[in-house]
């Protein structure tokens, strides 16, 4: 996909690589954002590298930094999840998980109460394709067994991007094997006690182009969802939807600079420590480090109603 790197070979087989830049610029961690203006690039050198660097989630204790990359070195598989800590006030000491595998293993994302880091991969055992998996995040830090989401969530087919609510009640994900509008839509499933079953299409959002990574912002009221009209050929482009009390109405673009017709932004993330701040993963002119960059920048306003999540 001509402005996507390598980041979604498994995405639909996307192959374009954007070529690396880089540029000099505040690496911003927690602290640093409260001088955001627009936008500032997350963790320069250590988040943001030469390579390309996905959908950056912050532990809800302020402490942790996990994100996808397709082709940083060092990883068990080549698509692998990576953590920094807080330190000093900036990210620091990038290493990869011990969750990863030889396959891929991407999309991660902390559950509100830190409990779980949930994640995809196409890892044997699964139920087929990518399938979402999430591990326990121990005390100390470690994470558990990844565990398969199973049936309720993962078919055959590619799921991606799983997004738990912030009560750990519904989660957010987009597949191509529930059926739906065209290619990968958007859909939750609601937590029964043992599992998330019962998947079903996110109201108002889902058409014939691709839909996938999402976050939901003021707990479902507003919704930010990536969107391509065809992910093997177009850019990927941040759309915001405001709940009008039963569906996602007259979705447009993300106000950012970057997040441009024909350029790719996705990866967006509430940061759980700082919910008025969003991450998302994309290229800027400047700063820049490489191919696709993680960025932070002040959440849009939550302008929508509920409804639109049981």
């Amino acid at each position: 996909m001509p402005h996507v790197p390598a980041l979604v070979r498994r995405r639909r087989r996307f192959r374009h690589i954007l070529a690396p830049g880089v540029a000099c610029a505040i690496a911003l961690s927690g602290p640093a954002a409260a001088f955001l203006s627009e936008f500032g690039i997350e963790g320069m050198g250590v988040v943001s590298t030469r390579a390309s660097e996905i959908r950056g989630s912050v532990s809800p204790d302020g402490q942790h930094i996990v994100w996808g990359s397709t082709d940083r070195e060092g990883g068990a598989g080549g698509w692998d999840l990576w953590q920094a800590r807080l330190k000093d006030g900036r990210w620091q000491d990038a290493r990869p998980l011990p969750l990863n595998s030889k396959a891929n293993d991407f999309d991660p994302l902390f559950s509100a109460d830190g409990r779980w880091l949930y994640f995809f991969s196409n890892r044997p055992g699964g139920v087929g394709g990518d399938d979402l998996y999430r591990a326990a995040v121990n005390a100390d830090g470690s994470f558990g067994t990844p565990r398969n989401l199973g049936r309720g969530v993962n078919t055959r087919g590619d799921e991606w991007a799983p997004t738990p609510a912030r009560d750990g009640r519904s989660l957010l994900f987009a597949s191509d094997g529930h059926g739906g509008a065209g290619g990968h839509d958007l859909f939750v499933a609601r937590w029964d006690g043992n599992a998330f079953v019962d998947a079903k299409p996110v109201p108002g959002v889902n058409t014939k182009a691709d839909e996938f990574d999402a976050a939901w912002l003021g707990d479902g009221r507003t919704l930010v969802i990536a969107r391509s009209q065809d992910p093997a050929t177009k850019p990927v482009r941040l759309f915001l939807a405001h709940c009008d009390g039963a569906r996602y109405a007259d979705a447009g673009p993300l106000a950012l600079s970057f997040n441009t017709p024909d350029a790719t932004t996705l990866g967006p993330a509430v940061d759980w420590n700082k919910p008025g701040e969003l991450l998302v993963s994309g290229t800027a002119k400047s700063p820049r480090a490489g191919k696709l960059d993680v960025y932070r920048m002040k959440a849009p306003a939550v302008e929508g109603k509920a409804g639109c999540v049981e």
